[in-house]
This record gives structure tokens, sequence and C-alpha cells, in this order.
């Protein structure tokens, strides 16, 4: 059904979020191309930056193209088999996403708590174990979501009241009891946003409790802190919409407002990840400046 029925209002958005995609797509991969020439840029934080970047490329791709579609179209029928293809993608990444964001925070506290040890800790083996355990453990949750959602039956209008397949306007076409689905739906959203929220909420306890308890100035306690502040950013966007969408009851659940509030977390983190990191981190504005020199 989309954000809009009025068709001037649809071209208007159609012009808004063309641009916030091909401004994603191009940020993004231009924090990836400079983490991957720029050899200063080798430690293992900018490693999950530029993860964390091509998961945001694939996590956006997923929905705003289809929208855009949608926007500019009368018939904005999905199959169900591309309705469980966009949802199961949307969740992959998601979830790709969200334990990106909680080893980010990781290695934060490694690198600010345990300075002496970081190299020695982070090594770039336990790096791509964290990388290759996110993406199947990503994979293996959203299969068994999926797979229990679409396996009940569908009927009546199915009418979507939203602009992609999200999980929950899903489940409210099905006719079956849900209650069991529901459940389902809170122990995915435990494992995939309350769990990776807790460790993130505990690494930056106790980097904070770290600083705080350094022998020296407070420009230095400043600069600690400076290298935390573009992720808590995106953290405390990220998290706080899809709490607000995925950990609430049934009844809240069904408030019209939804689908506004998920273009946060589907398409504007997507958007201000290469915006906060390129504006608030000193390396990448300099690798950037850099690059752009050779260019011209």
């Amino acid at each position: 059904m989309g954000l809009s029925s009025i068709d001037v209002v649809q071209q208007v958005l159609f012009g808004i979020f063309l641009l916030i995609y091909m401004f994603t797509v191009v940020g993004n991969i231009l924090i990836i191309i400079i983490v991957t020439v720029e050899s200063k840029l080798c430690s293992p934080m900018y490693f999950f930056l530029r993860n964390l970047s091509l998961t945001e490329i694939f996590y956006i791709s997923v929905t705003v193209p289809r929208m855009l579609k949608d926007l500019l179209d009368h018939d904005k029928c999905i199959s169900f088999i591309e309705c469980a293809t966009q949802l199961y993608f949307f969740c992959f990444l998601g979830t790709t996403e969200c334990f990106t964001l909680a080893i980010m925070a990781y290695d934060r506290y490694v690198a600010i708590c345990s300075p002496l040890l970081y190299t020695s800790i982070m090594t770039r083996t336990l790096c791509l174990r964290f990388v290759i355990g996110t993406f199947l453990s990503a994979i293996l949750l959203s299969i068994g979501q999926i797979t229990f959602v679409f396996s009940l039956p569908f009927c009546g209008l199915n009418k979507i009241d939203h602009f992609f397949c999200d999980l929950l306007p899903v489940v409210n076409l099905i006719c079956a009891d849900t209650y069991t689905n529901e459940i389902t739906i809170l122990l995915y959203g435990f494992l995939v946003i309350f769990t990776p929220f807790v460790l993130i909420l505990v690494s930056y306890i106790k980097i904070l409790a770290a600083v705080l308890n350094l022998s020296s100035s407070a420009e230095q306690h400043k600069k600690a802190l400076s290298t935390c502040v573009s992720h808590l950013t995106v953290v405390g966007i990220f998290f706080s919409t899809t709490f607000f969408i995925y950990a609430r009851p049934k009844k809240m659940s069904q408030f019209d407002g939804n689908k506004y509030v998920s273009i946060f977390y589907s398409i504007l983190i997507p958007l201000l990840n290469p915006i906060i990191y390129c504006l608030r981190n000193t390396e990448v504005k300099q690798s950037m400046r850099k690059l752009l020199r050779l260019c011209y």
C-alpha cells in the first residue's frame, strides 16, 4: 500500500528516496574504497566498518528499488515468493547489521580498555571468525523465521499496509492462530536486537569506566571517547527504532505509524553511515582528501 495514495505526494517521495538511495550507495562504496586502498586504515575497526558499509548497500537495496517502482506504478502487487524473498533478505541483512554493530563495540572496548593487548586480541583470524560467524548466524536465524511465517495459511485481501514486506504486517495477514508466531518473533527480536544491544551497552559502560579512571587530562579523555561517538550515534538511532517496532505488545505493534518509523532503520541508517563516519572520523576525512587529490 506504500506511504501515500496521492499521485503528487508519490512523485515527490520518489525524488526524495531516489536521491537518498543514490547517495547511500555512493557514500558506502566510497568508504569501502577508502578503507581498502588506504594502508593506514588497516585496523580491525576499519575492517568492520567496511563490512558494515557493504551490508548497508545490500540492506537498503532490498527495500528502496522496489519502493521506487511502486511509487510510479499503480499496480503494487507482489507475489508470494517475491514477498518471502524480500523479507528473508531484509531479516538476514538486518540481523547482520545488529551483530556487526555489537562486534564494533567490542572492538572499541578492547582498544580503549586493553590498548597494549589490542593487536594480540583483535587478530585478523579473530576478525574473520567474527564476520563469518555473523553471516552464518544471520542466515540460520532468518531462514528459521521466514520458513515458519510462510508455512502458515494466508487469506483475505492480502493488503500489506507498508512500503515493503516487513515481518509484522505480513504476520497480520495470517488466518491461523498467530500466538506461537508472535512468540517466535519476540524470541527472534531478543536474539537479534536485545542481545547485541546489551553487549553494546556493557561494552560502553566499561569503556566509560576505564576512561574516567585514566590519570590523564580531559583532552585525552575526549580523544579516547571520540572514536566511539560515530558508532554510538548509529547504534542509538538504529536500536531505538527497531525496539519500537519489534519489541512491543501486539496491540501497540498495529500502530498506524509503524511504516513511517521503519524508514529510520531501513533507509536513513544506511544513509547516515557514510555521513557520520566521514564527518566525525579524522582519519577517514584525511584519507578521502588524499584519494580526491590522486583522482584530480
